[in-house]
C-alpha cells in the first residue's frame, strides 16, 4: 500500500510542514520551541515563496485546535505567526497576511475572552508593520464590526469586561492606523464604518464619565477603556481630511442624540473640545457648520436640548476663534439670531397659554426658554469678543442691523408678528450681546469704533421709551469710547472731591477724533439731552449718563468740545428749572444732581481755578440749603424732594456769565457760551416709538386760524407811541412767545391726528396755490409787439400790444 507508506513515513512530508510541526511541543505548557522556531524563520526568509504554504498550514492547525479547545497550541500558533510576520518583509508576504487575518478572524469569532484578546493583540502587532506595497483587495469590514462589538461588551465580570473593551479599542486603533494612511483604504471613512467606530469610542468615554460621578477609577490608565478610547478618537480625528469631516462629526451628533446627552451637556461639551483640538485648524469652520445645521434640525426640541447645543457651539467657536474660521462668522450669527427669535416665539406662546389656562408647566417652559436665550447671548458675545478687531467691527454692524426699531422693516428676524413685548425682548437680548462683543474693543480712532452706519441706529434705540434699552445703549457707548480703561474709576455718580486722585489715563486727542466730534458730536449731545428728559429714568440711567459725559471729556474733548459740553450742561439745568415738558420732580432733581457732578468733574479736568471755585461754591450752597440737588443725597433711598424748583435762589444754580468770566482770557471761545444749546430734530425720532417727537426749542409751527383766508389783505398797523413802547419792552413778548410755544407743543401732543393732518393739508394747499401762480407767471411768454396768436370760434386772430403799454423789468430800462 504505497499510500499508507507515504502517510506513515515522516521524512516524506514536505519540509515546511515538518518545520511547523517541530515548533509545537508535546506539552503545550512548555511553550514554543525556540530552536525549531529559529529554523522555521530562517527557512521562511530563505524561501519566501513558501510563506503562503506555511501560513495556510498554520491556519489549518489553529482552526483544528480551536475546535478541539486545545488553547495552549492556539497560543503557540499565534506566537509563531507573529514572529514570522515581523521577520518577513518580501513581496510574497501578501498571501501569508491573508492566512494570518483569517486566523485572527477565527479567534475573534470565538466566545472565549482570552482568544479574542489574543487575536486582537496579534492584529495590533500586524497593524504596526509598515508594508512596502499597498494592498489592492484587502478589506477590514469584519474587523471593524467585531472590534466595535467588543467595545460594547457586557460581560458579567467587571475585570473581564474591561479587558474585552480595551482589546476592542486597541483593535479599532489598529484598523485606523493600518487603513487611514493607505490611499486604497479610504473606504474606512465611509458612513457604514464611521457609524461603528466613533460610537464605540464615545460609548467607552461616556462610561468613564458615569464612573467618575460614582467613584474613583479602579483600573490603571494604560488599561482604562476611556483613556484608550479618547486617544483613539483623537488619533482618528487628527488624520481626517476635509472631505471626511462630515462623516467623522455626524456620528458624534447622532450618538449624543440617541443617548440624550444634550440636556446634561458636560459630556457633549468635553467631546467637542476633543474634536476641535484634534482636527486640523483649517477644518474648524466645517465642524461649526455641522453643529449649526444640527441645531436647525432640532429647532422644535426641548429648551434644554437646544441650550445644550448652543453651549457646544459656544465651546467650538471659542476654540475656533483663536485660529482661522473662514466664512463661518456670519453663518454663526445668522443661525443664532434665528434661534433667538424662535425661542422668544416659544416663550411668548407659553406665556399666553399660561395666562389663559393658568398652567404651571408653561411658566416652567418659559424659564427654560430664558436659559436658551441666555446661552445664545453668551455665545454671540463670547464669539464676537474673541474675534480680531477687523472682524469684530463687522460683527457689531451685523448685530446692530438685526436690532428691530419701530417704524423700520426688520427683514431677517421677522418680528412683525411678535408684538411689542417680543420686539422688546429681542432688542434687549441683542443689545446685551453687543455689550459683550464691544467689551475690551479698543479702536485706534473713535470713527473706527462708531462709524455712521452703526452710530445712527444705535442712537435711534436710545430714543425709545424704555429705561432698560437706554441703559444698554449707554453701556455700549462706554465700551467703545473708553479706550484707556477709565470707566471703573468713574463708577457711581458723585461729586468727586479730587479728580487727580483717580489717576485717569488720557492722551492728546487725535485729528481723526476731532473730525468725528465735528461731524457727530451734536448727535451725542442731543441724545444725552433727550435721555435726561425721560420720565422713567432711574438711578442707573443718571449714573450711566454721568459716565458717558465724563468719558467724552476724557477721550474726545478739545477746547470746542469743552464749550459744547458746558452749553449742554447749562441747557440741562435750564430744562429742569423751567420744566416746559412737565417732568416729574424726581427727574428734575436727578438732572440737577447730574449737572453738578459733571461740572465738578469737568472743571477739575480742565484745571481752571476760577471755574472750579464757582462750581465748588454752588455745591457748597446746595449742601447747606438744597442737598437734594446733589447726587450723594438725592440718590439715597429716603430723600425728601421739594414740590418745586422755581423758587430757589440763583446761588443754587450754575450761571453762564460766571463760567464765561472764569474762562475769559484762556484759549476757550467764551463767546459761544452766550448761545444756548438747541438740540436738533433728526430723522432718528421717526424711527423710535415716543409719545412726542416735538422738540420744545427747535420746532416752530405757525398755526393759521380757521377764518384766515389766503386772499384776505392784512390791515396795516398804525404806528403810534404806544406801539413803539411795546416793541421796546421785550419782557411781555418773551412770556407771549413762551405761551405760544407751549400751546403749539400741547396741540401736537394732545390734538387728534385727523385735526393735525387737516391743518397740514390746508397749509399744503396754500403752498401749492402760491407755487402754481409763480409757475404760471414764469412759464407764460412775455407780451410782444408783433402780437400773439389766439383762437376764437375756430378762427385765428392776432392781437398786438403797443410798445408804450409793455412793462419791462427795471434792469432792462436805461
Amino acid at each position: 500500500m504505497p499510500a499508507g507508506v507515504c502517510g506513515c513515513c515522516g521524512p516524506l512530508r514536505p519540509r515546511y510542514k515538518r518545520l511547523v510541526d517541530n515548533i509545537f511541543p508535546e506539552d503545550p505548557n512548555d511553550g514554543l520551541v525556540k530552536s525549531d522556531m529559529e529554523k522555521l524563520t530562517f527557512y521562511a526568509v530563505s524561501a519566501p515563496e513558501k510563506l503562503d504554504r506555511i501560513g495556510a498550514y498554520l491556519a489549518e492547525r489553529l482552526s483544528r485546535d480551536v475546535v478541539r479547545h486545545r488553547y495552549g497550541y492556539v497560543v503557540i500558533a499565534m506566537e509563531a505567526l507573529d514572529q514570522l510576520l515581523m521577520a518577513c518583509h518580501s513581496q510574497s508576504i501578501k498571501p501569508f497576511v491573508e492566512s494570518f487575518l483569517h486566523m485572527v478572524a477565527k479567534l475573534l469569532e470565538s466566545r472565549e475572552p482570552d482568544l479574542q484578546i489574543l487575536g486582537t493583540n496579534s492584529f495590533v502587532k500586524f497593524a504596526n508593520i509598515e508594508e512596502d506595497t499597498p494592498s489592492y483587495h484587502r478589506r477590514y469590514d469584519f474587523f471593524v464590526s467585531q472590534f466595535s462589538a467588543m467595545c460594547h461588551s457586557t460581560h458579567e465580570d467587571m475585570e473581564t469586561r474591561n479587558k474585552i473593551r480595551v482589546a476592542g479599542i486597541k483593535g479599532l486603533q489598529g484598523v485606523v492606523r493600518k487603513t487611514v494612511n493607505d490611499e486604497l483604504q479610504a473606504i474606512i471613512w465611509e458612513p457604514q464604518h464611521m457609524d461603528k467606530l466613533i460610537p464605540s469610542m464615545l460609548f467607552n468615554m461616556q462610561s468613564a464619565e458615569d464612573t467618575d460621578r460614582t467613584g474613583p477609577p479602579t483600573t490603571p490608565s494604560d488599561e482604562n477603556p476611556a483613556v484608550l478610547a479618547e486617544n483613539c478618537f483623537r488619533e482618528l480625528l487628527g488624520r481626517a481630511a476635509y472631505g471626511n469631516m462630515n462623516n467623522a462629526v455626524r456620528p458624534v451628533l447622532v450618538h449624543l442624540d440617541n443617548h440624550r446627552l444634550w440636556e446634561s451637556n458636560e459630556f457633549a461639551v468635553s467631546c467637542f473640545r476633543i474634536v476641535m483640538y484634534s482636527i486640523q485648524a483649517q477644518h474648524s469652520h466645517h465642524v461649526i457648520q455641522q453643529v449649526l445645521g444640527h441645531l436647525d434640525a432640532h429647532k422644535k426640541s426641548s429648551p434644554r436640548v437646544r441650550a445644550g447645543m448652543v453651549q457646544v457651539i459656544l465651546e467650538t467657536v471659542a476654540i475656533a476663534a483663536r485660529g482661522s474660521i473662514g466664512p463661518t462668522v456670519l453663518d454663526v450669527f445668522n443661525t443664532l439670531l434665528k434661534h433667538l427669535r424662535i425661542s422668544v416665539d416659544f416663550e411668548l406662546g407659553d406665556r399666553r397659554y399660561s395666562s389663559s389656562s393658568g398652567n404651571a408647566n408653561s411658566t416652567f417652559k418659559e424659564s427654560e426658554e430664558r436659559v436658551v436665550q441666555n446661552a445664545i447671548i453668551q455665545t454671540i458675545g463670547f464669539f464676537g469678543g474673541n474675534l480680531p478687531d477687523y472682524q469684530r467691527s463687522e460683527v457689531m454692524m451685523f448685530i446692530m442691523g438685526k436690532v428691530p426699531v419701530f417704524g423700520t422693516p426688520c427683514h431677517t428676524l421677522e418680528t412683525t408678528n411678535m408684538g411689542d413685548l417680543g420686539t422688546k425682548r429681542i432688542q434687549v437680548m441683542l443689545l446685551r450681546s453687543l455689550i459683550m462683543v464691544t467689551s475690551g474693543y479698543k479702536a485706534k480712532s473713535i470713527h473706527a469704533a462708531l462709524p455712521a452706519p452703526f452710530l445712527d441706529p444705535l442712537l435711534s434705540v436710545s430714543l425709545m421709551e424704555d429705561s432698560e434699552l437706554r441703559q444698554l445703549v449707554l453701556e455700549i457707548l462706554h465700551n467703545l469710547i473708553d479706550r484707556h480703561d477709565n470707566r471703573a474709576k468713574l463708577r457711581g455718580i458723585r461729586v468727586i472731591p479730587d479728580v487727580s486722585a483717580l489717576k485717569i489715563k488720557r492722551e492728546k486727542i487725535s485729528k481723526q477724533d476731532v473730525n468725528f466730534m465735528k461731524k457727530h458730536g451734536q448727535q451725542l449731545y442731543r441724545h444725552i439731552y433727550l435721555g435726561c428728559k425721560e420720565d422713567d429714568n432711574v438711578h442707573k440711567n443718571f449714573e450711566l449718563l454721568f459716565t458717558a459725559l465724563a468719558l467724552v471729556t476724557i477721550e474726545l474733548a478739545n477746547e470746542d468740545v469743552v464749550i459744547d459740553l458746558i452749553r449742554l450742561s447749562i441747557a440741562l439745568q435750564d430744562m429742569a428749572i423751567m420744566n416746559e415738558d412737565n417732568l416729574s420732580i424726581f427727574n428734575r432733581c436727578g438732572t440737577m444732581a447730574l449737572v453738578a457732578a459733571y461740572l465738578n468733574f469737568l472743571s477739575q479736568m480742565i484745571a481752571n481755578p476760577a471755574f472750579c471755585q464757582h462750581v465748588s461754591k454752588v455745591i457748597e450752597v446746595r449742601s447747606l440749603e438744597a442737598p437734594y440737588l446733589l447726587p450723594e443725597t438725592f440718590f439715597r433711598e429716603k430723600c425728601t424732594l421739594p414740590k418745586t424748583l422755581e423758587r430757589h435762589d440763583k446761588n443754587l444754580f450754575f450761571l453762564t456769565n460766571k463760567i464765561a468770566e472764569s474762562l475769559s482770557g484762556t484759549s476757550y471761545c467764551v463767546d459761544r457760551l452766550s448761545v444756548p444749546y438747541v438740540p436738533q430734530v433728526t430723522d432718528e425720532d421717526k424711527l423710535s416709538r415716543r409719545k412726542s417727537i416735538v422738540d420744545t426749542v427747535s420746532i416752530q409751527v405757525d398755526i393759521l386760524s380757521g377764518n384766515n383766508q389766503p386772499d384776505k389783505t392784512r390791515i396795516a398797523e398804525e404806528i403810534t407811541f404806544e406801539a413803539l413802547k411795546k416793541a421796546i419792552d421785550t419782557t411781555g413778548m418773551e412770556e407771549q412767545e413762551k405761551e405760544k410755544r407751549r400751546q403749539v407743543i400741547e396741540k401736537f401732543q394732545k390734538a387728534p391726528f385727523e385735526e393735525i393732518a387737516a391743518q397740514c393739508e390746508i397749509q399744503a394747499n396754500q403752498l401749492h396755490n402760491k407755487l402754481a401762480k409763480i409757475f404760471e407767471l414764469t412759464i407764460r411768454p412775455p407780451p410782444s409787439p408783433s402780437g400773439t396768436v389766439t383762437v376764437a370760434a375756430g378762427h385765428t386772430q392776432y392781437q398786438s400790444v403797443p410798445v408804450y403799454e409793455m412793462k419791462f423789468p427795471d434792469l432792462c430800462v436805461y
